[in-house]
């Protein structure tokens, strides 16, 4: 995997609203592969953090646990990203 892969895994693992199944689709990698990448670029400390996210049912990681209305990726208030500059609301 080349390190622009990783940091798109990372950032998709990080998202709440992104569920593993389509860390899976995206990328061809189990929920389990997705965790030990993430033990293994992490802090300890940060993994930890995540983890307990992912488990805390705040979390939309599985489409499974996910509420009904729930069909996209992203937020409704999320904005264009452009230029590395989000644009104001």
């Amino acid at each position: 995997m080349t390190s622009e892969e990783i940091d798109r895994i990372i950032e998709m693992a990080w998202e709440d609203r992104t569920p593993f199944e389509a860390i899976e689709a995206q990328f061809g990698i189990s929920e389990s592969k997705v965790i030990q990448l993430m033990r293994g670029q992490l802090k300890r400390s940060s993994f930890n953090l995540w983890r307990k996210r992912v488990n805390s049912g705040v979390s939309q990681k599985h489409l499974l646990k996910r509420v009904a209305g729930i069909d996209r990726f992203k937020s409704k208030m999320q904005r264009s990203v452009s230029m590395n500059a989000i644009s104001k609301r």
